[in-house]
């Protein structure tokens, strides 16, 4: 076993990168917004919950105590990036006042004590998802708080309560540790989903070890990755190994196992086994293959018992939902997967699923967002206490480090496009000063000026989009000619001086998508052939254009869907990008909207998904639109032909 895997990307701090537009309007929004005001002290509800007396006569299972390890997390990565001085009283105020709570075996939850990860349990009834459990909740709390704390002592090293904040996680790494070894509790006990909201710890562990060098905690890690794999509802590697789809791993849970990916993931860089990796990288493809929507967001909801576990691979409706939570998984992951590759494929998706289902499902005060979002359906801000509240504000803290990096070769990755600055130290070189001035995502000319502290030859890598098709680069005055392959990085490996300018254009064509809600019947006929026919197709077609997918409100103002009927020839010709409100700016007014003239009826109008119908809770969004069935269509399918 190597000691670590070969790192692939050295992505920055949030403290180097300031990111402008659109995703530096949601930043700001959730540092006055969520960050600021949910909780602001230790009065607050989320944390006056781990008090003492309420603490004591908590006897039902909850996930309400989540909340403190997740705004830990999240308000430690806006203060690293802002070093806003109010947002620092009130992250030292609340760990203080949590630390101070914390019991000396290392136990820092919400549970009355005979309800406690550490305690033996009787045997829980068998149900389809592992519930009910008498802590389910336990051990999540404890995960997340220890992320929390990890992150503050990142980001306030020099602040005297900092070593307190790491010694509280490692307390809780330790009862963990002796819980599962010589307490002889199994961690698939203490959670449902057969366990998958309890191997979770699999990342705090790992990072606990990252943080500390501590090879028990790296013994933790590999504990709980033995145990979820000798659990045959779950067996998380085994299966994963064995190409099982996503869907197939325990419940498939989303947001549950992307997170367990997360510390898979961390488990292969600390570690170097491949198998881990592998692990991963088939999960990965199983769901950007089949449990994506075209926002990018991980789905669930059709003809299942939750609408928050993976759909079915092939099946697709409007209607299904997106669940926050998994979108944060599911952007922790592909940043994991960033650095340990330095493949662009996962900047891709960061990008997509931020600009598309992150920014959908948050509004503009920073503090409402809404628990599910629909590709078609209404948007619904959800309650006080739900979880994808949090999760969303921490998915929105991670954007900034993915923006840029430096690959293992030296060079300035550019992984995510919008204005913003970023400041980039190489060996050897010294400080470089990256300022992006752009449209974008509503405009595909991207101009960086490049300043490093002096003359000096390195190689900026800017990622092409999947997506484009045509792109030209241009330094300074002089037009290159450099291998752009889509879903790849370019390289501009040269001289650099002080002020030069990259330019690069991506052509933006509106895209027609094609999507089906499908059954076919299959059986053997009595000599063995096969039969094969479809008895129900119901097709869609969505719009996108660059990175952003785009949606109307509803039809004609009061209708939830028509069907269409696409011109003959070429159906894009059908589409038209309106000109932009003169005098807008940088923002999301910018965004054009784009005019679907079909002939027969008023032109219908889409706007980016993010902002169809308003943002507003209760408006309306849809993404896709059905398609007039073909009369002249056959049920019958030849062999192969699915």
């Amino acid at each position: 076993m190597s000691k670590t895997a070969p790192v692939g990307m050295r992505l920055l701090s949030s403290a180097q990168v300031q990111l402008g537009g659109l995703l530096g309007a949601a930043l700001d929004a959730n540092r006055r917004g969520r960050l600021s005001r949910f909780i602001t002290g230790p009065t607050s509800p989320a944390i006056a919950i781990f008090d003492p007396a309420r603490v004591l006569a908590n006897r039902e299972g909850d996930w309400y105590g989540e909340h403190a390890g997740k705004w830990l997390y999240a308000a430690a990565k806006a203060y690293a990036r802002t070093q806003d001085v109010s947002l620092s009283e009130q992250l030292r105020s609340v760990a203080d006042h949590l630390v101070a709570l914390q019991g000396e075996e290392g136990y820092l939850g919400t549970y009355a004590p005979e309800r406690r990860f550490m305690h033996q349990q009787p045997p829980k009834p068998q149900s389809w998802d592992g519930a009910p459990s008498a802590r389910t909740w336990d051990i999540w709390t404890h995960s997340y708080l220890v992320l929390g704390l990890l992150e503050l002592h990142k980001a306030m090293p020099d602040v005297p309560s900092s070593a307190r904040y790491l010694a509280a996680a490692r307390k809780i790494g330790d009862l963990c540790w002796y819980t599962l070894s010589e307490g002889g509790i199994n961690i698939t006990e203490l959670g449902n989903h057969h366990g998958m909201s309890a191997t979770v710890l699999l990342d705090p562990a790992v990072e606990l070890y990252l943080v500390t060098g501590e090879r028990r905690y790296l013994s933790l890690a590999l504990l709980i990755l033995e145990q979820a794999d000798n659990h045959p509802p779950l067996a998380l590697l085994s299966r994963a190994l064995s190409g099982a789809d996503a869907a197939e791993i325990a419940t498939g849970k989303a947001y549950q196992l992307a997170w367990n990916l997360v510390g898979l993931t961390k488990l292969h860089k600390a570690t170097g086994v491949a198998l881990y990796r592998e692990a991963v990288d088939k999960l990965w493809l199983s769901i950007r293959r089949h449990h994506l929507t075209l926002g990018g967001g991980p789905w669930g909801g059709v003809a299942h018992r939750s609408r928050e576990v993976f759909n079915a691979p092939g099946a697709f409706q409007a209607q299904a939902y997106v669940e926050t939570c998994s979108t944060l998984a599911w952007l922790q992951l592909n940043r994991e997967l960033l650095a340990i590759s330095g493949e662009a494929k996962y900047a891709e998706e960061i990008e997509r699923t931020a600009y598309n289902d992150l920014l959908g499902a948050m509004a503009p005060n920073g503090e409402d967002w809404c628990y599910y979002s629909f590709p078609n359906g209404r948007r619904v801000h959800t309650t006080y206490w739900r979880c994808c509240k949090s999760s969303g504000a921490m998915a929105v803290e991670e954007l900034p480090a993915a923006a840029y990096g430096v690959t293992a070769e030296g060079a300035i990755a550019v992984n995510l496009y919008g204005p913003g600055l970023a400041s980039v130290q190489l060996d050897g070189i010294g400080a470089v000063a990256l300022k992006q001035c752009t449209g974008y995502p509503f405009d595909g000319q991207i101009r960086l000026r490049v300043t490093p502290d002096q003359t000096a030859r390195f190689n900026i890598q800017l990622r092409i989009p999947a997506w484009a098709q045509q792109v030209r680069i241009q330094i300074n005055d002089e037009q290159l000619s450099v291998a752009a392959t889509p879903g790849s990085y370019a390289e501009l490996d040269r001289d650099w001086t002080p002020g030069d300018r990259i330019t690069m254009d991506l052509a933006m064509p509106p895209v027609l998508h094609r999507k089906a809600n499908r059954n076919v019947q299959e059986s053997l006929a009595p000599d063995g052939s096969p039969v094969r026919q479809q008895v129900l197709c119901h097709e869609y077609v969505a719009i996108t254009r660059g990175p952003l997918v785009y949606a109307t409100g509803l039809i004609d103002g009061f209708k939830t869907e028509e069907s269409i009927r696409l011109p003959e020839g070429d159906p894009t010709q059908a589409l038209s990008l309106l000109p932009l409100i003169e005098g807008k700016g940088e923002d999301e007014d910018a965004a054009p909207a784009i005019e679907l003239r079909l002939g027969y009826r008023a032109p219908i109008t889409f706007w980016p998904y993010y902002r169809a119908g308003g943002r507003s809770d209760g408006s309306w969004r849809l993404t896709w639109l059905s398609l007039a069935p073909d009369t002249g269509f056959s049920s019958d399918f030849e062999h192969g032909n699915t």
